[in-house]
């Protein structure tokens, strides 16, 4: 992987907007609704790190993912899948579980479930277009 985009945790690809949705009556979730949890999952944070000098997941070190980061057997096979099947760097590991953590976090859910890791996966598309090459 490109050791500069290595260090960004959220690598997407984006469509543009087609004009019909933009102008549509859609009926998405608010910002208001996502801001609260957004704040739900700020607040878990804070208490989950009350103990360290850190407040979001983003700044856990190697021990705090470890600690706070664990998967289940199914998320574990599935991560060692992952990692080894787009060549993943250890750093985008690191990256990939603390946003699964936020996920699970935002989710209102106690543990990272397999679902919040495929979720962060993909939130690392660039890794996947760069070793296609």
């Amino acid at each position: 992987m490109c050791p500069l985009l290595d260090r960004v945790d959220i690598q997407v690809e984006v469509d543009a907007v087609p004009y019909h949705d933009l102008t549509g009556k859609n009926t998405e979730e608010t910002s208001y609704d996502i801001k609260q949890r957004v704040e739900k999952a700020r607040a878990i944070q804070r208490e989950r790190f009350a103990e360290d000098d850190i407040y979001f997941n983003a700044q856990m070190d190697a021990k705090q993912i470890r600690k706070y980061c664990a998967l289940e057997k199914n998320a574990s096979d599935f991560m060692e899948s992952v990692y080894e099947s787009l060549n993943l760097s250890a750093r985008a590991h690191s990256r990939i579980l603390k946003m699964a953590r936020t996920i699970a976090d935002i989710a209102g859910a106690c543990e990272i479930a397999i679902e919040h890791l495929a979720e962060a996966v993909n939130y690392r598309s660039l890794d996947r277009k760069y070793w296609r090459r």
